[in-house]
């Protein structure tokens, strides 16, 4: 496992990351906290939730685990807060967060998702008395669009403490649309990255098919909004291209779509995430499986060229 600093944070995290959003939602506080001790075992330090995740279930789980363990400095600990972004929105939110998880603090606190309704400036005043006050580390944003990310870069210059540090995108090995701006401003403006979804929320295992129905129980089933990122003809495509690639290599597509991601520039830290311990076991062996070749990793990169739609 690799570690490196978050930005201009000081914050110290993982390459790879536990994503919790299945916490409390579709796995139970026992298999929660099996899945913690396991990546802690492993060397996984960074652990990421929000308030929206299973509404606020994923936080409670968290809290009971480091009041059940006493573990929770071992951990950078992230969450996010949806919009509304008002002022007093972003303050409750941020208490609310912190009586779920059952701390004091909060490593690294994310906006979820930009706000059209309020002025970035009067969201950043808001984080500014958090970090201040200590209860908030970093700030970082999560689905910002290229021009509200450098919106919410402007707004922290404007601030005594709450400089963004930080964003959390969707990126995948189908789902590639940051490489066009996003990431060239992440790189530029010295902000870390923590991508989440290597796997297309199970799209790039191959349990879907085109034209075929949703199986039942799956994230596409759970949360039907998944669909409408996914279900197209052109992923589909490099759905079926990184089937071929698995196919005529040997490698297994779950170890071929997590290791491109783990290998792709400027990504700070890959969030895993799932419901069973053994899917953090996959994405360790993809992060050490040196015996895949660039060839072939540039013949997946070959697949599936950044879009608009």
């Amino acid at each position: 496992m690799k570690y490196g600093i978050l930005g201009g944070s000081g914050l110290e995290i993982s390459s790879l990351g536990l994503g919790c959003v299945t916490f409390g939602r579709e796995i139970d506080e026992a298999a929660s906290f099996g899945m913690i001790d396991r990546a802690l075992d492993l060397g996984i330090n960074i652990l990421d939730t929000a308030e929206v995740y299973g509404q606020g279930a994923s936080e409670q789980v968290l809290g009971n685990y480091f009041r059940a363990t006493g573990r929770r400095d071992r951990f950078v600990l992230a969450t996010k807060k949806l919009p509304a972004l008002g002022y007093q929105a972003v303050i409750d939110g941020l208490e609310a967060s912190l009586e779920r998880l059952r701390t004091d603090r909060i490593d690294l606190y994310q906006l979820h998702a930009c706000d059209p309704k309020t002025p970035l400036k009067e969201t950043f005043r808001a984080l500014d008395k958090l970090v201040s006050d200590g209860k908030v580390r970093a700030i970082g944003c999560s689905n910002f669009s290229a021009g509200d990310l450098m919106d919410a870069v402007e707004a922290g210059r404007g601030t005594e403490c709450a400089r963004l540090v930080s964003l959390q995108p969707n990126y995948n090995l189908v789902v590639r649309e940051i490489e066009k701006e996003v990431l060239p401003i992440c790189a530029r403006e010295g902000l870390g990255v923590l991508s989440y979804s290597p796997l297309g929320a199970g799209f790039l295992t191959g349990k879907f098919r085109r034209g075929g129905e949703i199986p039942l129980g799956t994230r596409f089933d759970l949360i039907p909004g998944h669909q409408n990122i996914y279900l197209k003809e052109r992923l589909f495509d490099g759905l079926e291209g990184l089937e071929r690639i698995s196919d005529e290599t040997g490698f297994p597509m779950i170890q071929l779509a997590l290791r491109w991601v783990m290998t792709r520039s400027g990504i700070t830290s890959v969030l895993i995430g799932g419901r069973r311990i053994e899917h953090i076991d996959q994405a360790i062996r993809a992060l050490e499986r040196e015996d895949i070749p660039p060839e072939v990793i540039e013949r997946l990169s070959r697949l599936s060229e950044p879009s608009d739609d």
